[in-house]
């Protein structure tokens, strides 16, 4: 195959994906089987393929970037936030809380959270920044039209109320929810942060991160909250040791910015 530490500043000049952040074993693999499905033989003729075919490098960006998501997941956490966080936040900075959904894929988790946040406010009154690195996703998820099952989890009553059954299999999110989201690209490893979040939610991301990419990542995230400001995190990400990035334990998978 060839040099695959060259192979990573090259993808790194074209992309500004920095494939040292991820780790290694599971990041070549993906990159291998991709190379086998596209009929190249060695990293540079892959490398070179994708600066001529858009296609292919948009294919490869999607692929790279693991998207795997659904609404409402993990519903207990989601309860948790609608009767305790969202409280909180509420308590501390007021109605009009400042969401960042970071790494947002298809945009399943933004769109949960302004309808769970519908449910204390108003939805003409919700603006959640949402991002991703992948721009095929953000498509994705300005069209809104999914599945039914990423929407297996979601409480029938958000169902009914927010989607527009297409036919069978598909439904399309209203348009009263798509205008709470605010979609963008954003590099969580180079581009800067928001600032002055009240909640950020990054979630079933950092996993795929090596160690010393995560303690970047959480730094820049508490940097990004306000003081008392809350991190939502994946349920198997659970920070060791918060306090080393100024954060302490609220709930389970909550962290606040001290």
């Amino acid at each position: 195959m060839g040099d695959y530490e060259v192979f990573k500043k090259k993808i790194f000049d074209l992309t500004k994906i920095d494939l040292s952040c991820y780790k290694e074993r599971q990041m070549k693999r993906r990159i291998d089987s991709l190379i086998n499905k596209a009929k190249k033989s060695s990293y540079d003729e892959y490398v070179a393929a994708l600066k001529t075919d858009k296609a292919l490098l948009e294919e490869f960006v999607a692929y790279l970037t693991i998207n795997v998501s659904e609404f409402y997941r993990n519903p207990d956490q989601w309860q948790l936030l609608e009767k305790q966080i969202f409280p909180y936040l509420f308590e501390h900075f007021g109605n009009n809380i400042k969401i960042w959904s970071a790494a947002c894929s298809t945009g399943d988790e933004p769109y949960t959270l302004a309808m769970v946040l519908g449910k204390f406010v108003p939805l003409n009154k919700i603006q959640i920044v949402a991002t991703d690195i992948d721009k095929q996703v953000l498509e994705k998820a300005q069209i809104g039209i999914y599945d039914d099952k990423s929407l297996k989890g979601l409480p029938a009553d958000l169902k009914n109320k927010y989607f527009n059954k297409l036919d069978d299999k598909r439904f399309q999110i209203k348009d009263e929810v798509k205008r709470c989201i605010k979609f963008s690209q954003h590099n969580l490893l180079k581009d800067p942060y928001p600032d002055h979040c009240d909640l950020i939610v990054c979630r079933n991301v950092m996993i795929y991160f090596t160690e010393e990419a995560k303690q970047v990542i959480y730094k820049k995230f508490n940097d990004s909250l306000k003081k008392e400001g809350i991190l939502f995190v994946g349920s198997t990400e659970q920070i060791i040791a918060p306090a080393k990035y100024n954060f302490s334990t609220l709930q389970s998978f909550f962290y606040k910015k001290d």
